[in-house]
């Protein structure tokens, strides 16, 4: 992404920033902190990406009476104090006017952590790598406050008096900070203070973090709320297939993935779509439609993820599983996991009610087409001229379904990397699965 390009909003920017983080933290446990306000919804993506748990961080700048912009120090999540040592001996400031200051300030952040967290207590940051998120840095004094917070803040709540250092057993393995965008001289002075700085842009000038978003809005304690609401994944056994599944609270639907290609549930793409249908109340689960070992000849071979009849069978029986969630269920297939979707359907007419294909390959599913039964969407790049002609063949031989359409994305190729395209295929899945599937 280049140095002039503007992020379309924070939900894009976390989708981004999300697939780097997901690049660099790999399996590693982690923990994602937003910086509240606007570093929630960023964050939202970053956690998504990971399937981590999403939780809010935050910190108050101590302002020198007088003069606001000017900070002494700050405070943080967990009673932590962050003190500006240069700037407090510099003007001689005592404890009084230090302590002063600090009263006003922990009152509004036990104010916005209750707003916020309610009673849910804060995140074990224990042995995990921690993700510090927020919408973009302007000078960086608020998330270096964060980053010491952080390390500081285990060590705060045993009673010890030494900060927590990195693979102390009692503090986070990894500090990782995690933004945007950001001027090249705020990054240079926080990355000698974490373990792994990610960011996508860094223009020069830089002004301010508002300008590198089309769409910067004010994010409201409601916004912060909801997200903050909605589960991390959790491993199951989805039949004979391990899967990802995310239950949100009053879930109208199920959409479970079928991925091709040698993808799995670990994809931060799949994540991302999923995490939009979420967001809209359905239930996910991404299926690993692969074993490890199957998975590792693929790769040399491509052999399995060729195999449809493999791909149906682990679909058809986490789509068994699923049953007993209780939950009308939709299916969303991409590359060959498409067709495995499309012949699943076929055989499960009273399991599955509608169908999603992402740059499929429905003319794999072969006869099972003209059995297809339920509502079936299927989006195609419109520089992907190869499959959009076999999704157009696909869709003349679907004669039992009530409703088949082909949606073109303009401007997308196969896997949907281009700006704005893998947001508009989460857009059209979201509206399809809310139309066929609440009940």
């Amino acid at each position: 992404m280049g140095n002039g390009v503007r992020f379309r909003d924070r939900a894009e920017a976390g989708r981004l920033l999300g697939e780097r983080v997901a690049a660099e933290v790999g399996s590693s446990a982690a923990v994602v902190l937003g910086l509240p306000r606007g570093g929630v919804p960023v964050a939202r993506g970053v956690a998504r990406a990971l399937g981590a748990p999403l939780d809010v961080f935050l910190v108050r700048k101590l302002g020198y009476p007088g003069q606001p912009e000017l900070a002494m120090g700050a405070i943080a999540s967990g009673g932590v104090r962050v003190l500006n040592e240069q700037l407090v001996a510099q003007l001689g400031l005592d404890d009084d006017v230090i302590d002063r200051v600090a009263v006003v300030e922990e009152k509004e952040l036990v104010r916005r952590e209750r707003a916020y967290r309610g009673d849910k207590p804060p995140p074990d940051l224990r042995g995990t790598t921690v993700v510090l998120v927020d919408d973009g840095l302007a000078t960086g004094a608020t998330m270096r406050a964060a980053v010491e917070a952080v390390r500081r803040a285990q060590a705060s709540a045993r009673g010890r008096a030494r900060p927590v250092l990195v693979g102390d057993k009692a503090g986070p393995e990894r500090v990782l900070v995690a933004v945007p965008t950001a001027p090249p001289h705020a990054l240079h002075e926080l990355r000698g203070a974490v373990d792994d700085l990610v960011w996508l842009i860094a223009p020069e000038p830089f002004h301010a973090v508002g300008l590198w978003y089309e769409d910067f809005r004010e994010v409201s304690d409601d916004e912060v709320r909801r997200l903050l609401q909605l589960p991390a994944e959790q491993e199951v056994r989805a039949g004979d297939a391990k899967a990802a599944l995310v239950v949100p609270e009053s879930a109208v639907g199920l959409v479970a993935f079928a991925h091709g290609s040698g993808s799995s549930r670990f994809s931060p793409r799949n994540r991302y779509v999923a995490g939009v249908l979420e967001e809209v109340g359905l239930a996910t689960l991404l299926i690993d439609l692969l074993t490890r070992e199957e998975e590792r000849v693929d790769l040399r071979s491509r052999e399995h993820r060729f195999d449809i009849d493999l791909l149906t069978d682990r679909v058809v029986g986490s789509l068994r599983w699923a049953v007993s969630l209780g939950l009308p269920i939709g299916l969303f297939g991409a590359s060959t996991g498409a067709a495995a979707a499309l012949v699943a359907a076929a055989r499960e007419p009273d399991v599955v009610r509608a169908v999603v294909s992402r740059g499929g390959r429905p003319d794999l599913a072969g006869p099972a087409l003209a059995h297809v039964q339920v509502p079936t969407l299927l989006v195609v790049g419109g520089h992907d001229e190869l499959v959009l002609d076999l999704n157009r063949r696909a869709r003349e031989a679907m004669t039992a379904g009530p409703v088949v359409e082909l949606e073109i994305v303009p401007g997308a190729t196969h896997l949907f990397e281009e700006r704005g395209t893998l947001e508009r295929v989460a857009e059209l899945a979201r509206d399809w699965f809310l139309r066929y599937l609440p009940v």
